[in-house]
């Protein structure tokens, strides 16, 4: 009788715990949907991805194909963003320079993610781990970021992993902060207590009861993280000390332009304008994500 009446109530339990789940997932749609900002920014960052991915089809040249003959020709109907002073065509290097930006802001939001995670969830539980590892951070952040990304190029070389990891050094004090400040909360919070008094283990406590709530705070910073990577990268590279010639870059097609930016306007406007569009996407984008996972907003509400 026993195992019947168990057989009865489990199907029901399932069930009613799909249904629940899948109410979710509906509710979480119809908000994504309904959020602008999510929308308006994933779909310029969509674009400009999806342009990158398939610069080989829509472009005519390569990047690095050279004719002296069409040197700084304006927009056209073969060249539609006109011509650099090498004769190379400014849409082919603008397209592929996004696939660079794209992947180095990528990569840095990836490795800034998980070693902020790492970093601020042990500093925040172990007091003296934390005045090592903050110290080191304040000492990072005492620099201005682009300043110290230069000294770590110039000491790494300038190469495209060298980029990424420059990047990393520079931004994962700041995603450490962000994560150790919402940890230190959570930690005093009476689950916590509830949890250590009944001899959770601290791995346990730190990586199943802190981490899960500090996911918004940092996911939001991932977004930041990433546009912010795409403008040093860019800078970077202006300067020289970034993505090296002529791999396209949209802050070295900036480099070649300025020159000859009151003759050959279309040099500087075109990667200037993807650079704008991307880091304005990724920080729609952000703005989106923390309205969706905040509960306290008021646009998550609705």
């Amino acid at each position: 009788m026993i195992t019947e009446v168990k057989n009865i109530v489990e199907p029901t339990f399932m069930e009613q715990k799909k249904e629940a789940n899948k109410e979710r997932r509906a509710l979480l749609i119809r908000r994504i949907w309904a959020n602008k900002l999510v929308m308006v920014g994933g779909a310029i960052i969509f674009l400009i991805g999806l342009v990158a991915l398939i610069s080989p089809v829509i472009t005519q040249f390569t990047p690095y194909d050279l004719e002296a003959t069409n040197r700084l020709k304006p927009p056209s109907a073969t060249h539609w963003f006109g011509t650099d002073n090498f004769g190379r065509d400014i849409f082919s290097r603008v397209v592929y320079g996004a696939r660079v930006s794209l992947t180095v802001g990528l990569s840095v939001a990836l490795i800034t993610g998980f070693l902020g995670l790492f970093i601020g969830m042990y500093s925040s539980y172990y007091r003296t781990l934390d005045h090592v590892l903050m110290r080191i951070a304040d000492g990072l952040m005492a620099f201005p970021s682009i300043l110290l990304a230069i000294a770590i190029m110039a000491v790494m070389g300038p190469k495209p992993i060298n980029v990424v990891i420059a990047i990393a050094i520079v931004e994962t004090p700041i995603v450490a902060r962000v994560v150790r400040s919402t940890a230190l909360v959570v930690k005093e919070q009476t689950y916590i207590e509830a949890a250590k008094a009944q001899g959770a283990s601290s791995l346990r406590i730190i990586w199943q009861h802190i981490a899960p709530n500090v996911m918004t705070p940092l996911i939001v910073q991932i977004t930041y993280v990433f546009s912010v990577s795409m403008i040093i990268e860019a800078a970077l590279s202006f300067l020289g000390a970034g993505i090296p010639v002529p791999e396209p870059s949209w802050g070295n097609i900036l480099f070649d332009g300025k020159s000859v930016i009151q003759t050959a306007w279309w040099m500087t406007v075109f990667p200037g304008l993807f650079l704008l569009l991307a880091v304005l996407g990724s920080n729609l984008l952000g703005d989106g994500i923390r309205d969706l996972l905040d509960p306290h907003s008021n646009k998550a509400k609705k």
